[in-house]
């Protein structure tokens, strides 16, 4: 038997495979509603018969909150462990669907088929690309090619509240010598990525007082201090004009890119230009002497994400507030600690605060970044096995985003993970409308096909 074999089993079965995601996207598994817990529950047993469908000892195991499904199967060579999560988002507002999110069906588009539905692509589509790919492998060779664990979360799409536990409690069974992981996307649509870095999360909700009560702007405007107008202040003195962070040690930890990796996103021509003009902007906000793709993927952040005080209702009512508040956010990378850039930022804001003024804190604990050593020499067997399957080369890339499982294999496990994913830029994740493009699910499947082949081998 040959990867040929493999490989023409997935073309042949694709209809097949695509009524089984559809299936499985027809269960309303939204894990931060309650009302949805049942169809959860229900997820995890269709996760789990699947996999014991194709020979995979599978089990449902529970959690305080929803279960996690477990599923092994022996073999020789590596031992690789794949993790995807099978909850997906809320589909408010729900009139903005042009069909029901869970009646998934495939459509035709200008750009070719997609799958239309909730969590057709975060992350049903993507787990199922896995699965299918072991399905093949197993129907053409009567086993799957290595020792494999699966690894399927109900919580990640609601703050994964059970995942660190019982990963601690069950590292032993979880271990591995790499995790893959299929929760991100295509480089602009086309070209395949392995992320290598992730960035870390910090957030800081926070209300400014100043005096007891609002107050008449036409009695104590002037000689009274405005809490918007402290506030502002703070957050405007957080960049300089160069658009970097003016934190004291801020950039201590924040490692520069290798010319290797510098030369491999060179060679990825973002267009900038197109990326903003999409959104209506012009020109990149971030250090003017970094590239835009290093700014997303390689730099942290400081941003604001929501600013509110006094009176916004219509007209004017004429008050000096007695609040400010506002929600900021961190996007980190390198071996930044979450601890310790909220002392700073706690020690800005504070400093910067008139005589009498107070502020409360609410927040929750931030997150590190993650950045995968491409030693391992299953990252390159990754990337030249996706090379083979994609017209353009794979390439190690970044994300702007957070995902904290893969660093969770590193710190928990010890087990380095690498990130690929089909995703499209336009598959409108977490939002109205999501799809899954048929190709991606496709060649998703045989890419993955192809990775194991190029592992074991």
């Amino acid at each position: 038997m040959t990867l040929e074999n493999v490989l023409n089993r997935i073309d042949s079965d694709l209809p097949a495979a695509t009524d089984r995601l559809l299936e499985l996207l027809r269960i309303q598994s939204i894990s931060t509603d309650p009302a949805y817990k049942e169809a959860c529950q229900d997820a995890a047993d269709w996760l789990v018969r699947d996999l014991q469908s194709i020979g995979v000892t599978a089990e449902k195991r529970p959690t305080p909150g929803h279960p996690m499904v477990v599923g092994h199967v022996d073999g020789d060579g590596p031992h690789v462990l794949f993790y995807g999560h099978y909850d997906v988002q809320p589909v408010d507002p729900l009139d903005l669907w042009e069909s029901p999110p869970f009646e998934p069906a495939l459509e035709e588009t200008d750009k070719g088929t997609v799958i239309r539905g909730r969590g057709s692509s975060d992350d049903k589509g993507q787990l199922m690309t896995f699965v299918e790919a072991c399905r093949a492998w197993k129907a053409e060779h009567g086993t799957l090619p290595c020792k494999i664990t699966f690894f399927f979360e109900g919580e990640e799409e609601s703050g994964s509240p059970s995942l660190i536990p019982f990963m601690q409690e069950n590292a032993a069974e979880l271990t591995a010598d790499i995790a893959l992981i299929c929760d991100t996307g295509l480089f602009e649509s086309k070209t395949p990525a392995i992320i290598t870095q992730l960035r870390g999360l910090l957030g800081e909700d926070f209300t400014i007082t100043g005096p007891d009560r609002d107050l008449h702007s036409g009695m104590y405007g002037g000689v009274a201090m405005n809490p918007i107008r402290v506030l502002t202040k703070i957050l405007a003195g957080l960049h300089d004009d160069t658009g970097a962070i003016t934190l004291p040690g801020f950039y201590d930890d924040v490692p520069e890119l290798s010319d290797e990796m510098r030369s491999q996103w060179q060679n990825l021509n973002f267009d900038h230009a197109t990326f903003l003009g999409d959104v209506g902007l012009k020109a990149p906000a971030g250090e003017v002497d970094r590239t835009p793709l290093e700014q997303i993927w390689s730099r942290p952040t400081c941003d604001v994400n929501g600013i509110w005080g006094g009176y916004t209702g219509d007209g004017f009512k004429t008050v000096l507030p007695s609040e400010a508040s506002a929600k900021i956010s961190f996007r980190l990378v390198g071996q930044q600690d979450p601890d310790k850039v909220r002392t700073a930022f706690r020690t800005h804001l504070e400093n910067n605060l008139p005589d009498g003024f107070t502020v409360d804190y609410r927040t929750e604990k931030g997150s590190p970044a993650a950045q995968m050593s491409t030693d391992n020499p299953a990252f390159e067997q990754a990337r030249k096995a996706l090379s083979d399957e994609w017209p353009d080369a794979a390439a190690f890339a970044g994300c702007g985003g957070s995902i904290p499982i893969a660093g969770y294999f590193k710190d928990l496990l010890g087990v380095d993970a690498i990130l690929i994913g089909f995703g499209k830029d336009d598959d409108q994740i977490h939002s109205p409308n999501e799809k899954y493009d048929l190709e991606s699910f496709h060649k998703g499947t045989r890419s993955w096909a192809r990775i194991l082949d190029a592992m074991v081998k």
